[in-house]
């Protein structure tokens, strides 16, 4: 990927994220996001869960197109729950840049030692 391209994929979290937060005080009635919020955090994760379930139902069948279109969903809805928990994309992508060139065992003991 480009700097070009991780720019513009950084713009488009960003905004994402804008819209997510602008949700928040959104009638329920209005928006699909405020009606999820409304409902509170277990609506949000069965919807995380669900989408996680058939992004990987995707996989099984071998159809790109599905794939993308579940795990667009799957991030979506990730994000609608890091908007909720105060959590802006950016830190994410804080955590996965600390572990780049990181080996995953090395990370992963880690975790172990440093909770």
């Amino acid at each position: 990927m480009s700097e070009r391209e991780a720019l513009a994929a950084q713009d488009i979290l960003d905004r994402l994220a804008a819209t997510l937060d602008a949700r928040k005080t959104a009638d329920p009635q209005s928006s699909y996001v405020a009606k999820l919020y409304a409902k509170g955090l277990d609506a949000i994760l069965k919807k995380v869960a669900e989408e996680a379930a058939e992004t990987i139902m995707a996989a099984k069948d071998g159809s790109r197109e599905k794939i993308i279109y579940e795990t667009a969903d799957l991030w979506f809805h990730s994000m609608v729950l890091l908007a909720r928990e105060g959590i802006h994309p950016g830190e994410i992508l804080d955590e996965l840049a600390r572990r780049e060139g990181l080996s995953g065992l090395v990370e992963k003991a880690n975790r172990k030692e440093n909770p």
